[in-house]
């Protein structure tokens, strides 16, 4: 299902049940009741909705084993911890969830060392969050936590921000049709004093490329904008200045 795998953690995924609506409600009614069998039939009906959310987190290079065990206890205290009295979707409430239990795995494995301290301050903020979300069923302003908290506002948003996982250069960020944008293509380069064209000395392959071809590449390289710069300043989408860029260079190296 993902990079052509069908089986994580031994579950066929192309067989998995899939609940509707109704259905979800009547066994959580009876999960709130005791029924263990209840509770087993909707985790296996629900299993669709965490594939769903690890394919968010795939492009970090994680086991999908790990990530989808690890969703799965985010789904499991979903369960548990849902009120039927609400009126909210389980899936609504179910995904956050889910992905919170993602995010603190990540944050555990994360290579980089933090504090206790501030680690420690990290999980009671994300601990009032959940709190916070599932009593009104809206996410918290940092401000509100911190003030649950008795901290200063900044400790809590130098906390959360201290064990977020560090993003790869080669994260996509856009996909549009196969034309995908990574955190790479948004950054620029300042630096006047290295002339990219000049320096890879093609000069002839560059006077192939078309106007707008060589007008891109010069704003790009020359001038180091990122792509969304170039894309407001010659009045086309980004996805299509990414498709125009690598289509030059692709010239160029061919």
């Amino acid at each position: 299902m993902y990079n052509n795998k069908v089986f994580i953690c031994g579950v066929d995924t192309s067989k998995l049940p899939l609940l509707k609506e109704s259905e979800k409600e009547k066994l959580l009614k009876k999960v709130k009741e005791g029924n263990n069998n209840a509770r087993e039939e909707l985790i296996n009906g629900n299993l669709r909705l965490v594939l769903s959310v690890i394919q968010r987190f795939t492009s970090r290079g994680e086991n999908l084993d790990d990530l989808f065990q690890v969703g799965c206890i985010g789904l499991i205290k979903s369960i548990d911890n849902f009120d039927v009295t609400q009126n909210v979707r389980f899936s609504t409430y179910a995904v956050p969830m889910i992905i919170g239990e993602i995010r603190r795995y990540l944050r555990d494995n994360n290579s980089i060392r933090v504090s206790r301290s501030i680690k420690d301050t990290a999980y009671k903020a994300m601990q009032v969050k959940e709190r916070i979300m599932k009593e009104r069923q809206e996410e918290p302003t940092v401000s509100e936590i911190a003030k649950e908290l008795g901290l200063e506002t900044s400790e809590v948003v130098i906390a959360l921000e201290s064990i977020v996982s560090p993003m790869s250069l080669y994260d996509p960020v856009y996909s549009d049709g196969g034309d995908t944008i990574f955190v790479l293509d948004q950054i620029g380069d300042n630096n006047d004093d290295i002339n990219w064209l000049s320096e890879i000395a093609l000069k002839e392959s560059i006077k192939n490329l078309n106007d707008r071809e060589k007008h891109i590449l010069t704003l790009r390289f020359m001038q180091g904008k990122t792509q969304m710069e170039v894309s407001k300043e010659i009045g086309i989408s980004q996805a299509q200045v990414s498709r125009l860029e690598k289509g030059a260079l692709d010239k160029i190296k061919s």
